[in-house]
């Protein structure tokens, strides 16, 4: 995989919901603290070698990142290499248009490091906030995102359907510097949007989030037979994981179970997830899709999962649930000082 992330063939970074962390004594801290402090986080990822940074959309009081291109403006302004993004922006609820425009603003003030993963949105809240109608959830997605594949040529567009008004032959601004946003699509295991992503040029970002990741191998040569087909060179194809990295197995565990706990019982509640218990977790750490360990033991999970998968990329989705900030920072840290080189290296001799 080619990449345009400097000198390094295998891109490694790291995203974040926004979700709420607490202070010293337990509390949860405000929102506009907790925002603020995502600024920080993306400092540090550049700080500590990291090759990208994303914030994922979200509406909810857990993870109040309604704007995440805003904040990602003012990472841009204090950074001067990596490379930022959404992970993801729910195209379904908002305007294809809107979205470029944010996105080649946010490349523009970055010097040409702006990406954006589109999504469906495995969360709902931003369907009736906006005023969608659930039961238009596929064809929300499917529209737009042809739509997002015209604007993306930097071309006048014509284009029509039935979720937006016409665009009769019009131009969108700005341009980027490239002439092409770097845009994925994130995927949770459906066939047909693994397909739909390569017809329309888009990479693929596979997110897993549960259960064993190699699995998902036949959704990578589903997407290498299919841009094949359509006639395009090889795309890239990522991974978003969630995880936690501490100086050993056994604090990483500690630290991010109670937080884990937390948010899974709210989904249970808010969504009918199943219960959750700590031999569940213990079991994904081991085996399936939460990257939780050392250095060495992560390092070595996410070598494993790239190399089954044909992956040249890995994102980290750390926090999960109410956390310190200052172990979210550690966090980021380990992952970009300790995690990545030891990867790359790994894939670099393979």
């Amino acid at each position: 995989m080619t990449s345009t992330y400097g000198e390094h063939p295998i891109v490694i970074g790291v995203d974040s919901f926004g979700d709420m962390t607490v202070g010293g004594d337990g509390s949860l801290l405000s929102q506009p603290q907790n925002i603020r402090e995502l600024v920080a986080e993306g400092v540090l990822a550049e700080e500590s070698g990291l090759d990208f940074f994303g914030l994922g959309e979200h509406h909810i009081e857990e993870m109040p990142l309604s704007a995440p291109d805003l904040v990602l403006a003012a990472i841009a302004a204090r950074t001067s290499r990596i490379h930022l993004g959404s992970a993801v922006t729910v195209l379904s609820s908002d305007d294809p248009v809107r979205v470029f425009q944010r996105y080649a603003t946010l490349d523009a003030l970055s010097s040409g490091r702006a990406e954006v993963i589109l999504g469906r949105g495995s969360s709902i809240e931003s369907f009736p906030l906006f005023g969608f109608d659930l039961a238009d959830y596929d064809r929300l997605f499917e529209e737009k995102l042809e739509l997002f594949a015209r604007l993306r040529t930097e071309k006048p567009v014509t284009w029509s359907g039935t979720t937006r008004a016409a665009m009769p032959g019009l131009q969108v601004y700005p341009r980027t510097a490239s002439g092409s946003l770097p845009t994925w699509v994130g995927v949770g295991g459906n066939p047909a949007s693994v397909v739909r992503a390569a017809r329309h040029g888009f990479s693929l970002m596979l997110a897993i989030i549960g259960g064993n990741p190699a699995r998902f191998a036949r959704l990578s040569e589903l997407y290498r037979e299919a841009t094949a087909q359509a006639g395009l060179a090889p795309l890239p194809i990522g991974v978003h994981s969630p995880g936690h990295v501490a100086a050993t197995d056994e604090q990483a565990q500690e630290e991010y179970w109670p937080a884990y706990e937390t948010f899974m019982l709210d989904a249970r509640r808010q969504r009918g997830f199943p219960k959750i218990t700590r031999e569940y977790f213990e079991h994904e750490v081991e085996y399936g899709s939460l990257y939780v360990g050392s250095p060495e033991t992560v390092a070595r999970r996410v070598v494993r999962t790239m190399t089954a998968l044909g992956a040249g990329r890995f994102d980290l989705k750390y926090g999960m649930g109410p956390m310190p900030h200052a172990t979210l920072m550690e966090n980021i840290r380990l992952f970009g000082t300790e995690v990545a080189p030891w990867v790359r290296e790994q894939l670099r001799t393979r």
